[in-house]
């Protein structure tokens, strides 16, 4: 392989962990966020249906009566409508995709980002 080759991988492996891990205190604060909304929706849940009126009253009336289930369920679908989904697993977006793009080169990489160099398929055709 030639050096200016090989500088440019070693440089594109330096970009892509940056950029991988660049997402991951961003991922680990959204998977904080997401996992107490999801947690107090749960809890939440619960002691609202738990609650004999909840049978009685109507859906409306009951939402008001418990209002950190009705907080907490519409914190939920905003932050799912906004992508938090997306933003959760976005390094892992990131390396999937590079796989896909590194694999037309006989290449693939790690989930930090890291270059891994396949064999050289030996080319048997020719006789």
């Amino acid at each position: 392989m030639e050096p200016s080759a090989c500088e440019d991988l070693k440089a594109f492996e330096r970009r892509l962990t940056e950029v991988v891990s660049s997402y991951r205190p961003s991922t680990f604060r959204w998977r904080i966020v997401l996992s107490a909304m999801s947690v107090c929706t749960a809890i939440s849940a619960w002691y609202w249906l738990r609650d004999p009126r909840t049978t009685v009253v109507p859906l409306t009336e009951s939402l008001f009566i418990h209002p950190i289930f009705t907080i907490a369920t519409l914190a939920l679908f905003v932050l799912f409508t906004l992508g938090i989904q997306k933003l959760v697993i976005a390094p892992q977006i990131i390396t999937s995709r590079t796989r896909t793009v590194l694999g037309d080169f006989n290449m693939s990489c790690d989930d930090t980002g890291k270059l891994i160099l396949k064999p050289r398929q030996s080319n048997n055709n020719s006789t």
